[in-house]
């Protein structure tokens, strides 16, 4: 009998009060108004580190919410994602603190520089050897477009034109900027670099222009694990030929297999191995000793859902401001330029299920767009692994509706039972970098069909 594949834990955040739970930051046990505060962030990266989990994945938004009624009041009144800090800034402490956990974050490629961020990131992947993983994201909000230099964002699908760009300069000077040996820290012969090993990238495109070499020397991973989100049209066209590891939405276990199918498919087109790329969902698990346990704490969570709070999150997500629409009627997919897959993860993805505004209100209240699972330790495990299997995910990003008392409910309840099972297995010995947690010790660069790879000398 073949052993259970471990999943790959990580724990889902953001840099603010409220994440995707609307309205739970009220909650007596919750303590995220101490996001400023850099202990609270040290304290859980020790949490998940010790727990086994692989990765703090910490999402980010460079605008305000103010699609709801077209002005940000709701959001800020309800601290739906608002006020937010940068989360880059965190890992270096939170690294410092743990062993293993590794830190994937959110960046924009429509409002940062290729030059500058290449920097950021080796800075990070050097300071936490090799723990660190960038999400390639585009950003969707019109005001972080009116706030960052443009009169309005780009459209959907030349964002993830620029991004490619984007991603090409920054794996040209990961990969192919500095020689392996450009390095040699010669004391006795006064050479710390050998000047010819390091090379301008040259690079002259559409939205940029780079000609000079990499500033800084080569990293333990060189270029950091690459997250991607998208499961639109061209999102997981972009994903394909560029992640390593896709975060799917959706409701439904059936719905994300048929994404996850259609990118692997995209992927072999790319010449790329699609058993090589790592397929992770976001859930949100309330439970307790038992079953009967876990239902009476998800329903005291209910009764802080803010639903004007969830239709902000939900307006910033799709897009389309939902104070204009009867929120009794039936939910109908619009074409905009936001995240797609968010309003397509309730209207097109979950065929079998017509929702109302006020229904998915309610549901976003608590995990956001995604399944909130309800259970004592082997209800959750079992709710997990059949999830895994039905829809060929190989874990799973943890939300929380209280934090931390989400993740400490979850470590102390399902951790054990999922050890049982083989579905997380003991610490290596020796650290690893996050990519070979991936991929397997010793893989600690893109592998050879990751076009990425073409950059290097």
């Amino acid at each position: 009998m073949a052993h259970p594949r471990p999943f790959l834990l990580f724990g889902f955040m953001m840099d603010v009060v409220g994440h995707i739970s609307a309205g739970l930051w009220r909650h007596p046990q919750d303590t995220a108004h101490r996001y400023t505060d850099i202990h609270y962030w040290v304290e859980i990266a020790k949490l998940l580190d010790k727990a086994g989990f692989d990765a703090l994945f910490l999402a980010d938004a460079l605008g305000q919410l103010d699609v709801y009624q077209q002005r940000p009041d709701t959001a800020l009144r309800n601290a739906a994602q608002m006020p937010v800090n940068d989360p880059l800034l965190l890992v270096s402490a939170m690294a410092a603190a743990t062993r293993d956990l590794s830190f994937g974050v959110t960046v924009s490629t429509t409002y940062e520089h290729p030059y500058l961020l290449a920097r950021k990131f080796t800075t990070l992947d050097h300071l936490t050897n090799g723990r660190i993983a960038w999400n390639v994201v585009t950003s969707m909000l019109d005001s972080a477009a009116r706030n960052l230099g443009l009169t309005h964002q780009l459209p959907h699908d030349q964002r993830y034109d620029r991004a490619q760009e984007f991603l090409d300069i920054t794996c040209k000077l990961w990969e192919g900027s500095w020689e392996d040996d450009a390095v040699v820290r010669d004391k006795a012969g006064g050479i710390y670099t050998h000047p010819h090993k390091v090379h301008p990238i040259g690079h002259r495109g559409e939205h940029y222009q780079v000609p000079d070499a990499h500033l800084s020397e080569p990293s333990p991973q060189r270029t950091p694990v690459l997250f991607q989100a998208g499961t639109s049209s061209r999102g997981s066209q972009f994903a394909a030929a560029n992640a390593e590891v896709i975060f799917m939405a959706g409701l439904t276990a059936e719905a994300i297999r048929k994404d996850i199918d259609h990118i692997r498919q995209l992927a072999a087109a790319e010449g790329r191995d699609p058993d090589a790329l790592r397929f992770i969902t976001a859930i949100t698990v309330v439970t307790g000793e038992n079953d009967q346990q876990a239902q009476q704490r998800y329903e005291e969570f209910q009764r802080y859902i803010s639903e004007e709070a969830a239709l902000a999150l939900f307006s910033a997500w799709t897009g389309v401001d939902w104070s204009e629409y009867d929120p009794d009627e039936p939910l109908e997919y619009i074409e905009t330029d936001a995240c797609r897959s968010a309003l397509a993860s309730l209207t097109r993805i979950d065929a079998g299920r017509r929702w109302t505004l006020r229904e998915a209100a309610q549901y976003i209240g608590i995990g956001g767009l995604h399944p909130t699972l309800v259970g004592g330790p082997v209800s959750v495990a079992d709710q997990m692994e059949r999830f895994a299997e039905a829809s060929g995910v190989h874990g799973f990003n943890l939300g929380y509706a209280i934090s931390p008392g989400s993740f400490e409910d979850f470590i102390h309840y399902i951790i054990p039972e999922l050890t049982a099972r083989g579905r997380v297995t003991p610490p290596p010995a020796t650290p690893l970098t996050l990519r070979e947690r991936l991929q397997g010790e010793g893989q600690r660069h893109l592998r050879d069909d990751h076009p990425g790879r073409r950059f290097r000398r």
